[in-house]
């Protein structure tokens, strides 16, 4: 059973409110002395406590992102639609069976301590300080790990965007792009033709054009290429004519390489001046990744799972290691050497230069928080038990491989997040949810 009267609640929250119309007098939403029900969601009650919180924290998020914020009806009604979904989706993990362990959520509630430099018990009083009890932060912590949990459960089965889907996607953005907005950038091997050139001096020109062009799809050096066979002034940048928007370019040296992929060679070009021989150095379409993308180097130690043993086992161990090294007892590759479980391990754990979307997505979080020369604290993925170090990061070309990758990635995104949007919906519909109006003072 589902009652939709939410905007009967939110108009019902500002009455109790005294009507404020800004969300910056969040304050109003605590006016009343009183708690009470608000909803019902399988028989267990969201307050008007839990909605003035959850208001409050919306509030603030807003105000620190210098977002701007909605009325207090909207933003209240909000609040109280994220506790309806939250609590749908806890029901549903405890269904399934999923439980956090009690390691697991000591390790995340000293892990929000060491973000804020404090220890847990500095946390604790300092969240007392400001009226939240230690048991209070404790719960939402679990809860936000449960949700995790159940998050990565639904995700396992989303469906991975096709090669047929990156290829449609990449060959619209390009058949659709706005020309003063493409940027190019092009290396030419230049054959000039004189104007009173002969018919027979022609065809030579266009023989030796042909020879570069043949010479160039092949994958000879372009640069030397450009040196041997160019009639272009200035030899010094290998032929390359700079990023620049596709109107500042001839209309015919756009036309070939429209739909040419950084390092392809164009058809042989024919204009007034001569052949141009034609190679994409960079290309920046808007709606698909730009021609350099940030690459991340990354090395592990990780213990795979084992029947035998604990994710907290492996957690202290990977502790005990990090330890070692944090202290310059012990180098990281000589561990990994000897502890890891992968291949990665005869090469020190290292994984080489990787971009967004190689690893588990897990595993891909923690490597983008750390820090480049930081170690991670133990990290859980399906694969195992990992203490992750980042040794550095860089701005790199894509390549056709590279681009097609991100593209991707950036779909399979797409798709996971409107499945779990989906299932959320569903989720939701099928729970019971009473909103008590009637209850409102």
């Amino acid at each position: 059973m589902r009652i939709s009267c939410l905007p009967l609640l939110a108009a019902a929250i500002l009455a109790v409110t005294g009507g404020s119309g800004q969300a910056q007098d969040a304050s109003a939403l605590g006016r009343s002395s009183a708690d009470f029900i608000v909803a019902v969601v399988n028989s267990e009650p969201i307050t008007n406590t839990d909605v003035r919180g959850e208001f409050q924290r919306a509030s603030d998020i807003l105000a620190r992102e210098g977002r701007p914020i909605p009325d207090v009806s909207t933003l209240a009604q909000k609040a109280l639609e994220v506790l309806i979904q939250r609590k749908t989706q806890i029901h549903y993990a405890r269904d399934l069976g999923l439980r956090v362990d009690p390691g697991k959520l000591d390790q995340a509630e000293q892990s929000a301590a060491r973000a804020q430099g404090l220890s847990v018990q500095q946390m604790h009083l300092g969240l007392e300080r400001i009226g939240t009890p230690a048991a209070e932060f404790r719960r939402r912590l679990h809860d936000q790990l449960l949700l995790g949990m159940v998050r990565d459960q639904v995700l396992k089965s989303a469906p991975s965007a096709s090669e047929e889907e990156v290829d449609s996607y990449i060959r619209q953005q390009v058949q659709q792009v706005d020309l003063s907005r493409l940027q190019i950038n092009l290396a030419q091997i230049f054959i000039a033709v004189p104007e009173a050139a002969s018919a027979v001096q022609q065809m030579a020109l266009k023989t030796r054009a042909q020879r570069a062009h043949k010479r160039a799809i092949g994958g000879e050096d372009f640069a030397a290429l450009v040196r041997e066979f160019s009639d272009a002034p200035d030899l010094s940048q290998g032929g390359m004519l700079g990023l620049r928007t596709a109107g500042r370019y001839p209309e015919p040296f756009v036309k070939a390489t429209m739909t040419l992929s950084v390092g392809e060679v164009s058809d042989m070009v024919e204009t007034g001046a001569g052949f141009h021989v034609l190679r994409v150095i960079e290309k920046i379409v808007p709606g698909l990744p730009t021609a350099a993308v940030q690459q991340t180097q990354v090395r592990h130690i990780v213990l795979n799972p084992d029947p035998q043993r604990s994710q907290e086992h492996d957690s202290a161990v990977l502790l005990r290691l990090k330890t070692q090294i944090v202290n310059g007892d012990a180098d990281f590759a000589a561990l990994a050497k000897e502890h890891s479980q992968d291949e990665s391990a005869a090469g020190g754990g290292a994984l080489g230069w990787t971009t967004q979307g190689t690893f588990d997505p897990q595993f891909e979080a923690a490597v983008n928080r750390l820090p480049v020369g930081e170690i991670s604290n133990p990290i859980q993925t399906r694969f195992g038990t990992h203490l992750i170090q980042v040794t550095g990061r860089r701005l790199a070309s894509l390549n056709p491989a590279d681009q097609r990758r991100a593209v991707r990635s950036m779909l399979t995104e797409a798709k996971r997040e409107r499945a779990y949007a989906t299932w959320a919906t569903d989720v939701r519909n099928r729970a019971y949810i009473e909103l008590r109006i009637g209850q409102l003072r």
